[in-house]
């Protein structure tokens, strides 16, 4: 393990993939121990000088159960998030589908150009800016680098969902 414990929180979601827990290391717990460093520490320590690893394994099982909420909910927000943006497309008429097709692809890559909507749509570049506009005006889009040509776009609320 290095100084910084980074080793050991890595390897702990991969060991519950080889022992058939998790199908794949979807758990971030590295966030989890950041954020509660002091204990996580401390209880280490304490497996070090007791040999009890009952308060670690505490521990460390809070913080499944933590990062799997936490991402339960993450998920659940971005189920309702989708609903809500199809909702707000379905009046877009003849631009529904092409609307359709830039959503999902932010759903990837929550960020996008003008260039790039061309490529997904295969519209004009007149009828990509009022694409734009539109989802810029249904508050799914925002223009972030002020710039007058080579704009980005992020669908900033998808985004806010990873950040809390």
């Amino acid at each position: 393990m290095d100084g910084n414990g980074r080793v050991g929180r890595l390897l702990i979601p991969l060991y519950l993939v080889y022992k058939g827990i998790l199908k794949k290391p979807i758990l971030y717990l590295s966030d989890y121990m950041e954020k509660n460093r002091k204990h996580y520490y401390d209880s280490l320590m304490n497996v070090r000088k007791t040999n009890d690893m009952a308060p670690w394994l505490e521990f460390f099982l809070s913080g499944i159960i933590k990062t799997a909420q936490k991402g339960r909910d993450t998920f659940d927000n971005i189920l309702q998030l989708q609903k809500e943006n199809d909702l707000k497309i379905q009046n877009l008429g003849t631009r529904y589908p092409n609307a359709k097709k830039v959503l999902n692809y932010l759903y990837v890559k929550p960020m996008i150009s003008a260039k790039k909507v061309n490529e997904l749509t295969k519209i004009s570049l007149p009828s990509v800016y009022k694409l734009i506009e539109e989802l810029e005006k249904l508050d799914i889009l925002k223009e972030v680098t002020g710039a007058r040509r080579k704009r980005i776009y992020l669908c900033e609320k998808y985004i806010k969902l990873f950040q809390t």
